[in-house]
Formats: structure tokens, sequence, C-alpha cells
């Protein structure tokens, strides 16, 4: 074999290395941009969703004390580590408007809690 053949050999293999080693490079900035666009994105949600329920007039404390409530009776036993304000629907009228929580627990499978308001309180109308 010629030392012509070995050199191109050599580069050839280097080539292909760098390449791979850039592949899973970008494959982790990838996946770590990934999570931190979900994170933000959820924020977003989040931020629009008391926005949406703000304009509206409605009450974001009583609305969350209402959600608790609702898990707690539920949930007794369940660790709430955030409950988040994720849709509201904001119907003609009073009595058709709904907010939609999703409650994140510490341990188990989280759901969410469905408000609904009749004569002017909110009320649970499921939870799921």
């Amino acid at each position: 074999m010629s030392a012509l053949a070995i050199v191109l050999i050599v580069l050839a293999a280097l080539v292909l290395t760098l390449f791979a080693l850039g592949l899973v490079a970008a494959a982790r900035e990838r996946a770590a941009r990934g999570d931190e666009f979900q994170a933000r994105l959820e924020e977003a949600d989040r931020a629009l969703a008391d926005a949406r329920a703000a304009d509206r007039g409605w009450d974001l404390p009583a609305l969350e004390a209402v959600a608790r409530e609702v898990v707690h009776r539920n949930h007794p036993k369940a660790s709430v580590r955030a409950l988040r304000l994720v849709q509201c629907i904001d119907m003609p009228g009073t009595d058709d408007d709904r907010a939609i929580f999703r409650v994140d627990i510490a341990r188990g499978r989280d759901f969410e809690v469905v408000l609904g308001r009749r004569e002017g309180a909110w009320i649970e109308l499921e939870t799921r």
C-alpha cells in the first residue's frame, strides 16, 4: 500500500470521526434547547391564562382557593407542588364559565380540576 493511500485513509477516518462527534454535540444541544423551550412555553401559557382571567374580572386568588379546596377534598393526602391555571373558558353570561387548573402533586399522577360558575360562585365540575 502506498503512503498516499495510508494518508487518505487516515484523513477520511479523521473526517468521519469529527463528523460523528459534531452530530452528537448537535443532538445534545437540541435536546437541551427543547427542554428550555418547553419550560418557557408552559410559562407563557400560564401567564396568558392568568391575564385572560384577570381581563375577564375573575378573582384569581378566589379561584385558586376553590381549586385547592377541591384538591384537598378529593385527594386529602396529596402533596400539591403547584396549582396552575391552564385554561379560561369565558362563555356569554356567567353560568357557563370554566376555569381549568393543572394540579402538580409530589407523588403520583398529575390531574386537572375543572371549575364552573353557578349563580356567581365557583364550584367543581369535574376532576380528570
